[in-house]
């Protein structure tokens, strides 16, 4: 019998949620009060399951290669180098070398006497064949456990290119959680990168005319950037750098004479806005770009912290305006989409950002879950699903395939590891994560975001292809 969406109720966890290892139990719980903790996150993933996580390296790179005029070279097998920025949805309005994969491509002898020489040549060889504006290189699994001295060979390069060669020492086995890669890639920026560029002269002008800010966090993934920007530069702000979404090395390297940082992704980028702060003074805000009522309360807190009367009123008939014209777009998408169901599972920041996104074309989200979450992602996961959400941290495919058969949500919201196991249980899927081509972010985002999401719902595809409790289409 099929159940409709309208009895679905998560009011406690039976059971055994599903048939599930005793060790997973409390990575699943249900949101019933809201002083309600989250589940168990933050450790390694249980022996024996296939896990999904990305690694240290990973973390870094997400980061640090949207840097669009540099080279991102990986120091290890060239396994490692497979999965290049190119595939990962980060657009470019100037250079696009970063889309270029480089690696050291380590063998058995070099294994066995070092790579450091052979990292060295590589460097020097790629400066002299694309003169990037810096040449990043990130540790691996295997320079970590070999003992290569990173730092003193790109030391050693730099004196000799002249360019700003960067360590990045992100073996991936250096924790089982990629935030740690995060981590590592903005201490990379802020050792060797911010506070290293001056403001010329003309810089200087614009930047006592008018405040400034950095986007921090913002990769300008299918082209978010590109719709924030322009709301911020209406309110009469210059945007000084983004880190690192379509930014250039000397943009980044002038970022501490902003007069404020806002932090779009807070998973990756919480921990270089406070280091900024602490040492170059320059207060942060945390901002939220998905959704109309995000969007809007973002624009208004970055208005209110520069205490010009002027801006601020600019920025309600932004917001005024703005609104009027995506509810009149979105009006008969809402129509098809209230009362659906939708399971959420992606990055940490995007499990919570996106629920009133959600909640504002009608929708419930009744489930959602990430796989490198941290207690703070979790905290403001609680904070903001309703009560009888059921919170998922760091599940393995059997799981969610189990828990998706379950409950038959509507609609599935992930990354491309899950699409195509969710499309054989039958059920709609949409991307959200870096393999997107549509732009969701800001008021025109959102139109964006409710037409995809109703073009994966109402589909008539669904109408022959039958939903099986054990995943089987026949």
């Amino acid at each position: 019998m099929k159940i409709s969406t309208a009895e679905i109720v998560i009011d406690q966890v039976p059971e055994s949620i599903i048939k599930t290892l005793e060790s997973r139990l409390d990575h699943m719980c249900v949101k019933k009060s809201e002083d309600e903790g989250g589940p168990c996150c933050n450790t390694a993933s249980v022996p024996g399951i296939v896990t999904q996580r990305s690694c240290v390296y990973g973390g870094a790179r997400v980061v640090l290669m949207p840097i669009t005029d540099a080279i991102h070279l990986v120091h290890g097998p060239i396994g490692c180098a497979s999965c290049t920025w190119d595939i990962r949805g980060s657009r470019t309005s100037g250079s696009d070398l970063y889309k270029t994969g480089f690696s050291t491509n380590l063998e058995e002898k070099d294994i066995v006497f070092g790579g450091e020489k052979k990292l060295f040549n590589t460097v020097i060889e790629l400066n002299s064949l694309y003169q990037p504006s810096a040449i990043f290189v990130y540790s691996t699994c295997v320079v970590g456990l070999i003992g290569d001295d990173l730092k003193a060979v790109c030391k050693e390069a730099e004196k000799i290119t002249k360019c700003k060669v960067i360590p990045v020492q992100s073996e991936g086995f250096r924790s089982f959680n990629k935030s740690l890669g995060h981590q590592l890639a903005c201490d990379a920026m802020l050792d060797y990168l911010i506070g290293t560029g001056e403001l010329d002269n003309e810089q200087k002008s614009e930047i006592n005319a008018q405040p400034t800010l950095n986007i921090v966090g913002e990769f300008n993934v299918a082209g978010d950037l590109w719709a924030i920007k322009p709301l911020i530069e209406k309110m009469g702000i210059k945007v000084l750098a983004v880190l690192t979404g379509d930014s250039c090395v000397e943009d980044i390297a002038k970022a501490h004479h902003a007069d404020l940082n806002i932090v779009q992704c807070q998973k990756s980028s919480n921990y270089l806005a406070r280091q900024m702060e602490e040492k170059y003074n320059i207060p942060y805000l945390k901002v939220n770009f998905f959704g109309i009522e995000d969007t809007a309360k973002s624009l208004k807190i970055i208005s209110e912290f520069f205490q010009d009367p002027e801006m601020i009123e600019k920025a309600d008939e932004i917001i005024k305006t703005e609104i009027e014209k995506v509810r009149s777009e979105i009006s008969h998408y809402k129509e098809r989409l209230t009362d659906k169901q939708v399971a959420v599972y992606v990055g940490g920041n995007k499990a919570w950002s996106l629920i009133r996104a959600f909640e504002e074309l009608g929708m419930k989200v009744m489930m959602t879950g990430t796989q490198n979450g941290l207690p703070e992602d979790y905290e403001r996961i609680m904070e903001t699903v309703s009560e009888g959400t059921l919170v998922v941290d760091d599940a393995n495919s059997m799981e969610l395939s189990r828990l998706l058969q379950k409950y038959q949500p509507d609609l599935v919201i992930s990354g491309a590891k899950e699409k195509y196991m969710t499309h054989k249980l039958g059920i709609p899927f949409c991307d959200f994560n870096h393999d997107r081509i549509m732009s969701f972010a800001g008021f025109k985002g959102f139109i964006n975001f409710a037409k995809e999401l109703d073009r994966a719902v109402s589909s008539p595809v669904w109408k022959f292809t039958p939903k099986k409790y054990q995943g089987i289409v026949k």
